[in-house]
């Protein structure tokens, strides 16, 4: 596997409070909410992995999981998981993470995204989107330290001097905003259902 390329992972260790349920198994028309980013790398041709903590909750899946330590609750936690899991193969892959609550991720965006190199990081609204990034993995030295300091998400990717794709990238494969959409309550699922009945 050359360096540009990159594995999908899927994470999904959150806990869901704000939801008010499983958030993996929360359904959106129909679909559970983990389902959908997993479609979507399929549709790019893309291998997937989800990246959960023991115990949570996931509906069937066709996709490997692998389990993030129980502690700390940190999604760098699950980035390390997933680095741990691509650096078992003899040319690693990087990886690359999306929250298992962003709907509406298209198969054309992760795989314009997976074939950057080196590390990667989407902006949209003005601000930038942590939860859909590529981690190389040769960094997973500086996301165990970055880990350990329990940096934020975002801090610790601009410590890899990411590629941005900002909204003019993003444009190519729809509304900036709708792709790194993530469902954190109730709100933000009746908002999604709504969009996709328009798309209907």
């Amino acid at each position: 596997m050359a360096e540009h390329e990159a594995i999908v992972a899927v994470l999904a260790g959150g806990a869901g409070r704000r939801l008010g349920e499983n958030k993996p198994c929360a359904e959106l028309a129909g679909v559970p909410l983990i389902a959908r980013p997993l479609e979507a790398a399929r549709a790019g041709g893309l291998e997937a992995i989800v990246v959960a903590k023991q115990g949570i909750r996931l509906p069937p899946l066709q996709a490997p999981v692998v389990i993030e330590p129980a502690e700390p609750s940190h999604p760098l936690c699950g980035v390390l998981a997933a680095l741990r899991y691509a650096l078992r193969r003899p040319r690693p892959p990087a990886v690359l993470a999306v929250a298992c609550d962003m709907p509406f991720v298209t198969g054309g965006l992760l795989c314009f995204i997976a074939e950057r190199r080196g590390a990667v990081l989407a902006h949209a609204g003005g601000r930038p989107q942590p939860l859909l990034a590529r981690w190389p993995a040769a960094a997973i030295e500086q996301v165990q330290a970055a880990l350990h300091e329990r940096r934020p998400l975002a801090a610790a990717l601009a410590s890899l001097s990411p590629q941005i794709v900002g909204e003019e990238q993003l444009r190519r494969f729809g509304d900036p905003q709708r792709l790194c959409f993530n469902v954190n309550d109730g709100n933000d699922l009746r908002r999604a259902a709504q969009w996709l009945q328009r798309q209907g």
